[in-house]
């Protein structure tokens, strides 16, 4: 309460002209002393926190006590009007004196004692009465003689301060009501309190419920009063924060029909608090103020306020009609501050961010102040309704809040044990529904096929496979195009000219991803690499240049691999090096021209020494399946470096043949699976060399032989088999089926068991969820995004969903009013879209205005009118709708009966032709 001066009673001021009481009136001098001294209205009684008393200066006050002591009015000096002029600073404003001590300088009398005596004796003329609260402060009462003296002030005019008394009790709503009276600031404008501090900076004053005393506000202290632009923006703020233009002052459009600009990689928060800033009822609740009297400045589990109110400042912003666009810098920067995942500019998911944002606007609007802990209890065969209820009860006791009223609704939730069959029935709120899409059980994988006939060309070829299919259903379906046995195909990851990996034919093709190029062999159906058993080997084959400027004493950090590997079969009893060389030579023949015998007679017989002699039979070992084969090549090897090392998963041939003394357009040298050879193995003293388990085989071309005999156009030439061409038609699915899907039975995964209170122990239960109660605003999230240990997918799959009259009544389980059918109809208000693919993507919004029932597109800083017929698209992510109870009771809509007309400024882009960030 103010402790503005109190002006002496009429009473008093009558009594004062008058020096010598009305003695007929006035009690005897006893009296009077028992009067004032009693405990029952006088200085004797307690303090009372909230009552008032009255500051007597003690001079005078000794003067009538001598006065009522001595017993005769006529003998003992009479005191005349109580005169507190030694307790004030000035004759003009009336300040107290700093320092003033109870006992020595003034006594305290309690109102009833005070105003007995300027009934008595008058109060000196124009003097003030010095009125004080009594208060708590640390658990003890006292007067509070000294109150808090503001400087009130407005942003506008910061020079006319107004001055201010007010109580350490007194809240700083008080301030707020104080300042407004002052400053005839209307009911229906907004206004914030900022207090300057010590150095110089302000503060916001945010929470109003508190005390001065806790503000810790002093005497002296400056506080600003703002009141909100019409356009929603604070004077406070900096112009580009809230507007993007200069050219925005005097624009008023439609109000909600504003852009938000991209911060960079922003076009997810855009979109979701597009979708948000459409819930009628939400964006109602915050126009409308309501959300002041809500704000939960104490709640642990919220934001102090400071997320409702950036939100707050954004809606008023978009649906003041005064912007095309705002530049939501402050909300980014708030939401980055609480949620540090959405710190700084990476691209993030839409739905995660309005889920953060839901829970963090309900917690800085929860209405229960304190959360009472409330014990979750099972079904334990009790009726559905009674378990139902005691379970949203038990929500609403600790989670009350307009987000709840809008969003949350009820699941019944049902686990069975596998064992012992015990069932276990709960109800959980929600706020938005995940639904699944359903999945084809196929996948479509593309390959190039390399045949054994050298004229052939590799074929690309698109095959549709079980998507938890094994590398021989990839070779089946590979037979069926080319009618070659799959047991004459050999599967390889190829990556950066190495082959990454050679796959075995029981191996998951999950592990394959659709970015791998993967090529298919034809082998020998005799042959199979390390099965010595066969009549062939098969030899993984690299490609290596010599580089001249990097050749140091012939050793391969000189060599940079080039071209596709080659997988290829030779005949165990052929195994030489010559035989070897024209085998390679007619596999290559397509792209590598043969040399005349002129140029076979260049060869320098002077480089066919024993340094380039052959493993003798027998000295090489036989590989290991289990060799990881992680070799990576130097820094200075000349190779090509990847971002993955090849993993060889085959066993190398037991032993190894020599090789002919004659060279010719290359050269053959053994190296490992990561296509570097390991010179230390070499023994330049005998007549074969030893080395350890890699069968592959580089093949080495000098520069001037691979320009004069390779032709690398022809070499890295493919064909398309017709079957490229195919593709797998996806057949759109309703949104229906998405939540039939969700509420299927379903086994709980590994990672995730249920704890059987029965059996003990953790079970994989099966689970059902079906929906009891649905909420006003029911948001559905459609699971678009796949992620397993070996894949990452987005599903484009179209969903159909309905624009009106989405039908809930076969979904919800709860026994319904059939009197009310809108409880269980919605009708859509929002989409939030997402184009592109799992690495990129942009995201955008079609959101239907509360005001004009008009749909609009909003593409960041983008907006425009969109007819119906084009809002259902394969990009739709997350769906918004409004029960049609809730339409009826909010304001009507015109233009939602029938459709919008086509607009004249275009239609949205397509996902074919959509930008990425």
């Amino acid at each position: 309460m103010a402790m503005a001066a109190v002006a002496a009673s009429p009473a008093g001021a009558a009594a004062a002209e008058d020096r010598e009481p009305q003695h007929e009136t006035v009690p005897g001098l006893e009296s009077q002393r028992l009067q004032i001294e009693n405990v029952e209205n006088g200085r004797g009684r307690p303090l009372r926190a909230g009552e008032s008393w009255f500051l007597v200066g003690q001079h005078w006050y000794k003067y009538w006590e001598v006065y009522v002591q001595g017993g005769d009015q006529d003998s003992s000096p009479f005191p005349g009007c109580i005169n507190n002029a030694e307790l004030f600073e000035d004759q003009v404003n009336w300040h107290l004196k700093k320092g003033l001590v109870e006992g020595e300088d003034y006594v305290l009398l309690p109102a009833a004692a005070w105003h007995y005596l300027v009934d008595w004796y008058g109060l000196e003329h124009g003097q003030p009465a010095i009125e004080r609260k009594v208060v708590e402060l640390s658990g003890i009462q006292t007067v509070e003689v000294y109150p808090v003296e503001l400087l009130l002030v407005q942003h506008s005019d910061m020079d006319t301060p107004h001055t201010a008394q007010f109580s350490h009790t007194d809240s700083i709503d008080l301030v707020v009501r104080t300042a407004r009276e002052q400053f005839l600031v209307s009911p229906q404008e907004e206004t914030r309190l900022w207090v300057k501090n010590a150095e110089g900076s302000f503060e916001r004053l945010c929470n109003t419920r508190v005390t001065v005393l806790d503000a810790a506000l002093k005497t002296g202290q400056v506080v600003v009063m703002e009141t909100r632009n019409k356009d929603g923006t604070w004077p406070s703020a900096p112009h580009a924060m809230s507007s993007t233009s200069e050219e925005d002052a005097d624009f008023q459009g439609q109000p909600g029909i504003c852009g938000l600009t991209n911060l960079g990689n922003t076009c997810f928060m855009n979109s979701a608090l597009q979708c948000l800033s459409n819930v009628p009822q939400l964006t109602e609740y915050f126009l409308k103020n309501r959300y002041l009297e809500e704000l939960n400045f104490c709640n642990p589990l919220g934001m102090k306020g400071e997320i409702a109110e950036a939100y707050a400042d954004l809606v008023k912003q978009a649906w003041s009609g005064h912007h095309r666009s705002i530049v939501p810098h402050v909300f980014k920067t708030k939401v980055g501050h609480f949620a540090s995942q959405f710190l700084g500019y990476q691209q993030h998911d839409s739905q995660e961010l309005l889920s953060f944002l839901l829970d963090g606007l309900h917690e800085d609007l929860n209405r229960v102040k304190k959360k009472e802990y409330v014990e979750l209890c099972d079904a334990a065969g009790r009726p559905d309704q009674e378990v139902a209820q005691e379970a949203w009860q038990n929500h609403k006791r600790r989670n009350d809040s307009v987000i709840v009223d809008t969003f949350h609704g009820l699941f019944k939730s049902t686990l069975v044990c596998p064992d012992c069959g015990n069932v276990s029935v709960t109800f959980d709120p929600f706020c938005y529904l995940s639904v699944p899409l359903p999945v084809s059980h196929k996948r479509v994988m593309e390959v190039f096929f390399v045949s054994m006939d050298p004229r052939r060309k590799p074929e690309q070829h698109r095959l549709v496979v079980p998507k938890k299919g094994k590398i021989s259903d990839l070779c089946v379906a590979l037979a069926k195009h080319t009618g070659i046995s799959p047991e004459r195909m050999m599967v390889a990851d190829v990556f950066s000219h190495r082959f990454y990996k050679i796959y075995q034919l029981e191996e998951s093709l999950s592990s394959i991803l659709d970015r791998d190029d993967i090529f298919i062999y034809e082998v020998s159906g005799r042959a199979a690499i390390g099965e010595n058993s066969r009549e062939d080997v098969v030899l993984p084959i690299y490609l290596r240049e010599r580089t001249p400027a990097r050749d140091y004493n012939n050793s391969y950090y000189g060599l940079m691999l080039f071209g596709h590997p080659l997988l290829v079969s030779v005949p165990r009893d052929r195994l030489s090096w010559d035989a070897l060389y024209h085998i390679l030579l007619y596999r290559l023949s397509r792209y590598v021209t043969r040399p005349s015998s002129d140029d076979e007679d260049d060869g320098d017989e002077k480089d066919l020494e024993d340094k380039d002699a052959v493993p003798k039979p027998g000295q090489m070992a036989g590989g290991s399946s289990q060799d990881p084969g992680q070799e990576q090549a130097g820094p200075s090897s000349g190779v090509a470096s990847g971002s993955r090392a090849p993993v060889d998963n085959s066993p190398g041939p037991s032993h190894w043949p020599q090789r002919a003394r004659r060279k010719h357009l290359f050269t053959l040298q053994t190296v490992n699976s990561n296509g570097t050879s390991d010179r230390s193995t070499f023994n330049e003293d005998t007549h074969g060399v030893s080395f350890s388990s890699q069968p592959y085989i580089a093949i080495d071309w000098e520069p001037e032989m691979k320009k004069r005999y390779y032709d690398e156009v022809e070499a890295e030439g493919y064909v398309k088999h017709d079957c490229v061409s195919y593709v797998l038609k996806k057949a759109p699915v309703r949104l229906q089926e998405c939540i039939e899907l969700f509420t299927t039975v379903e086994t709980l995964e590994k990672e995730n068991p249920w704890y059987c209170p029965t059996c003990k122990q953790h079970q994989l239960a099966t689970k059902k969820l079906d929906l009891w109660m649905l909420p006003e605003t029911l948001i559905i999230h459609l699971k678009r995004f796949s992620y397993t240990k070996f894949s990452r997918e987005k599903l484009d799959t179209l969903v159909e969903f309905p624009i009106r009259d989405l039908d809930f009544s076969e979904f919800v389980i709860k026994p319904q009013n059939e009197s009310a059918p809108e409880l269980y109809k919605y009708d859509l208000i929002a989409v939030s879209n997402h184009y592109g693919g799992l690495r990129d993507g942009h995201y955008t919004t079609f959101a239907c205005n509360k005001d004009s029932g008009q749909w609009h597109y909003f593409d960041d800083n983008s907006v425009s009118p969109v007819t119906e017929n084009q809002i259902e698209s394969k990009a739709a992510y997350v769906l918004f709708y409004q029960r049609q109870d809730v339409a009826r009771r909010l304001q009507p809509q015109p233009g939602l009966s029938e459709p919008s007309a086509s607009p004249a400024c275009g239609t949205p882009p397509s996902s074919e032709s959509m930008d990425v960030n």
